[in-house]
């Protein structure tokens, strides 16, 4: 094939590839799922009959203030809100209204409501038990007469009473008064109603299974709050997630718009012609097109993270534009030097796509393919178009810096320096959790700590345990029963305490008479919780082949959770159950621990992979050697630059490959034999600020990924080009010629 016909082949599929986002946008997503790989999870979402659906917290207060539960006007407003939220029967206050087929607006479309859990509907289903109604009612004493003493916290308490003392304790804020609920605790009294200014609701929503915006739900609580007497607030995890991802893309957005204009304006500068400019920043944007096309193409699920990898591509471009229209070498060394440079960042980030985490992979993967089609574009696209554009001699003489001999010893000073940084610096890495995708001073997280602090279902979180079991062995059945027994044991599981009475948050599969799985599901024994939404018989073709438990445990402390998992692997293999751990808080602590424990490792696996390619494309182990230890170097020291810029987390990692394969790519630029060029000078510093001029508007965010792998980029390639100016200071003149095949 012709060169021309070969250009016009890369255009046409890059510009089809592009096109395909006309047909399939990309949406971008923020939730667990697209962070790490929770087996768990995944055996349920396999195994589950019911489609999934996620937890989400409203807080409520009324605009007055006051108290709010034991005030029975509104506890019975709030009772008829919750009809309305789910009946759709006042526009005002549905959420069905929404997605009516009459409507013009529609904003809630990608949720569906499965169920809402609430203290005044288990009150009401409590009050409905002994025949009293809590929505008839004129005054307390409708209800409240005659005197239940024992509250529903006591042993004579009905399933509907055992349920609404579980809202209350769950629901209400740590300090109010139990009333009803529980008279043994200190001030309270059967005859009252629990006393408290605000209550939560626990909304489970159905998104799917692909995870939705929960940003949805603010929406509905903002709606709901102007059109009545109550302030309604969305509050949790999950919600902070989705304020995470609408926070990302407004930033993102942001950010890559004018970092188009910005690489523009330094590349015009730098290049000091602005064709070449252009060129450059038309390939960078059809290559982004192409890259997100064949993404959706193949309906990759693309997630807010990888969108940091998108000003990095633009980053990356820079490199052939000056080497090949400022620098002092020919057609043939430029191709070799670029192809050298692509194949050992690719090496090293590719190292992410073995990584447990999948959000790792995930970016390293959208990385990679941008890097590759980074030097497609330059090598076949527009290499000629910025050969013709040089406007340097090719007689060069003048243009060699001075060397002298104690400039040799820059490259071993700066090996110092660098492994001194990473010597320095603390050991320890971030958990990863929800405090890693928002700012610290986010008006969500001081709001989730006052939450934690009052509520003992916002400072608790679900751990799942899946095992797997015969529906119809009552041997299987029995070791179950003692499995949730003893797992109702472990201190980080979450306890309600009456006093009198100690009930671990353990929500597994039970019944009275029953001695099998299938004989215990089919008697459908009921808590507040134990609804389809949480423990789950597990199904193969129709068959019963596991357990879904659910156990609350203490949501702030990770090593703790790191522990609970450890320790029911353990049980589990001791007892002869087959089974997984999981749940976002043990899942995610435990990625952190492995991450901590496998980092130097990883620093060392990509320089040695970076040994290996750089040697088989250079066929010189001291050219190799140079690249792989300049690139260890830089990797180690950018690893301990993180401690500096909010701490060393699993999203950190990426940012460290990522900047040892761009010391890879400028040491490839500085190793071979070339006696060292103002001109080639000029083009290494050229492209190193033209790329940093992006990193630096990535750090400029608040999203804290993009962030700190903004900071860090910035940094590695600015240690990346001093330490390749150093090693090229070392060589005396002779060149070495590599070949693409």
């Amino acid at each position: 094939m012709r060169p021309e016909q070969l250009r016009l082949a890369l255009v046409v599929g890059m510009l089809l590839s592009a096109g395909m986002l006309l047909f399939n946008p990309i949406e971008p997503k923020m939730n667990t799922q697209v962070i790490f790989d929770d087996e768990a999870m995944m055996k349920i979402r396999e195994g589950s009959t019911e489609d999934e659906n996620y937890q989400l917290v409203l807080r409520i207060r009324h605009d007055e203030g006051g108290l709010l539960t034991n005030n029975l006007t509104r506890v019975q407003d709030l009772l008829q809100l919750e009809t309305e939220f789910l009946d759709g029967s006042n526009p005002d206050t549905s959420w069905d209204s929404c997605v009516a087929e009459d409507s013009a607006d529609c904003e809630y479309s990608s949720l569906n409501i499965d169920r809402v859990i609430t203290p005044f509907g288990a009150w009401s289903d409590a009050f409905d038990s002994r025949n009293r109604s809590l929505q008839e009612a004129t005054r307390w004493a409708d209800v409240l007469q005659p005197e239940n003493e024992e509250g529903w916290c006591g042993n004579s308490a009905n399933n509907a009473e055992k349920s609404a003392f579980e809202a209350t304790l769950l629901m209400l804020p740590e300090g109010a008064n139990f009333g009803v609920a529980c008279p043994a605790f200190p001030g309270a009294s059967a005859t009252q109603a629990p006393a408290s200014n605000e209550i939560l609701w626990l909304v489970y929503v159905g998104a799917g299974g692909q995870g939705g915006d929960w940003n949805e739900l603010n929406i509905w609580a903002d709606k709901v709050s102007e059109n009545t007497d109550y302030e309604i607030s969305a509050a949790g995890v999950n919600m902070m997630y989705g304020k995470a991802k609408a926070n990302a893309e407004a930033e993102l957005v942001m950010v890559i718009i004018p970092s188009i204009f910005l690489l523009g304006l330094i590349l015009t500068i730098g290049l000091r012609d602005w064709q070449v400019a252009a060129a450059t920043i038309g390939g960078v944007c059809l290559v982004i097109g192409a890259e997100l096309g064949l993404l959706s193409l193949f309906d990759f699920e693309f997630s807010v993270l990888d969108g940091i990898a998108l000003p990095i591509i633009m980053g990356v471009a820079v490199d052939g534009a000056y080497w090949y229209s400022r620098s002092s070498r020919n057609r043939d060394e430029v191709r070799d030097m670029l192809f050298v440079a692509m194949i050992t960042t690719v090496a090293a980030v590719s190292l992410a796509l073995f990584s447990p985490i999948r959000a790792q992979r995930s970016l390293g993967l959208v990385m990679a393919i941008g890097i590759i089609l980074d030097w497609v574009m330059t090598r076949y696209l527009l290499e000629d178009f910025f050969l013709k554009r040089r406007k340097v001699h090719e007689d060069f003489s003048g243009t060699t810096s001075t060397v002298n001999s104690s400039s040799v010893w820059a490259w071993p000073a700066a090996l110092i320096i660098l492994a001194s940084i990473a010597v320095m610096a603390p050991p320890g890495v971030n958990v990863m959790d929800i405090e890693q995708f928002l700012p610290e001073d986010d008006p969500a997280l001081v709001e989730m700590e006052e939450l934690q602090s009052k509520y003992v279902l916002a400072s608790s979180t679900l751990a799942w345990v899946v095992i797997d079991l015969d529906g119809g062995s009552e041997e299987d059945y029995q070791k179950l029963q003692n499995l949730q027994l003893q797992i109702g044991h472990h201190p980080s599981v979450i306890s309600l305490e009456t006093g009198m009475l100690r009930t671990p948050m353990v929500i597994g599969i039970t019944a009275e008479n029953a001695t099998t799985v299938d004989q215990a599901v089919e008697e459908g024994g009921e808590t507040l919780f134990l609804d389809g939404s949480l423990a789950q018989r597990l199904q193969h073709e129709g068959i019963t082949s596991g357990v879904a438990i659910a156990v609350f445990i203490d949501g702030q402390n990770s090593e703790a959770a790191i522990q609970f998992m450890d320790d029911l692997d353990l049980l589990m293999e001791r007892n002869q159950i087959e089974g997984v751990v999981g749940g976002d808080l043990p899942t995610g602590a435990q990625a952190s621990k492995t991450f901590e424990e496998s980092r130097i490792t990883q620093i060392l696996s990509a320089g040695l992979v970076i040994f290996i390619v750089a040697y088989f494309a250079l066929r010189n182990p001291k050219q190799a050697a140079r690249i792989a230890v300049g690139s260890i170097a830089i990797g180690a020291a950018v690893d301990g630059m993180a401690t500096l810029f909010g701490g060393r987390g699993v999203n950190t990692a990426l940012a460290v490959l990522l900047g040892m394969g761009f010391a890879a790519d400028y040491l490839s630029h500085a190793s071979a034999n070339h006696r060292p060029t103002r001109l080639d000078m000029s083009a290494r510093w050229g492209a190193a600020l033209s790329s940093v001029s992006v990193f630096f508007l990535l750090s400029m965010t608040t999203f804290p990924p993009a962030k700190n792998t903004g900071q860090l980029l910035t940094i590695s390639i600015l240690f990346s080009a001093i330490l390749a100016t150093c090693l090229a200071m070392v060589h005396t003149g002779k060149t070495t010629h590599i070949s693409e095949e």
